[in-house]
């Protein structure tokens, strides 16, 4: 697979093959912007991409803002929805979980890029229809 990327998957199986692909070229220390519309697959591919990793049991961070999961790599999940300032997400060590060897996925990252690396992977999942889901990537 090339970065930049498109792929129209038409099935949470299609979904899940994406996500292996990407274990292979997400390393520890990527971050990845996961941006959409509620109910585009943002979860699902995290949850798809950590069970590839032997990691079980990934929910969504919608309350908790971030969770931590660890397999064959660590892996940080945040949803950046209910930030309601920036100075919160200073206020939760953000730019410390940055330092970690970890690849940190971000749900809503298109709310505050401001505090996202200079460099970092963005992926955009875009409704085609109620099955299918246009997926892009790129490096940003």
């Amino acid at each position: 697979m090339t970065i930049p990327y498109e792929v129209l998957v038409k099935s949470e199986i299609e979904t899940e093959n994406l996500s292996k692909s990407l274990t292979e070229i997400f390393q520890e220390g990527d971050v990845i912007a996961l941006n959409g519309e509620l109910g585009s697959g943002k979860t699902f591919f995290v949850k798809s991409f950590c069970r590839n990793l032997g990691i079980e049991n990934v929910s969504s961070p919608s309350f908790a803002i971030v969770n931590e999961y660890k397999g064959q790599k660590k892996i940080y999940h945040f949803d950046f929805y209910r930030i309601k300032k920036i100075t919160e997400l200073y206020d939760l060590g953000f730019e410390d979980y940055l330092k970690e060897n970890a690849i940190i996925f971000i749900e809503w990252a298109e709310l505050w890029k401001e505090i996202l690396p200079e460099h970092y992977y963005e992926m955009n999942f875009k409704f085609v229809d109620e099955n299918s889901r246009l997926i892009t990537i790129n490096k940003i």
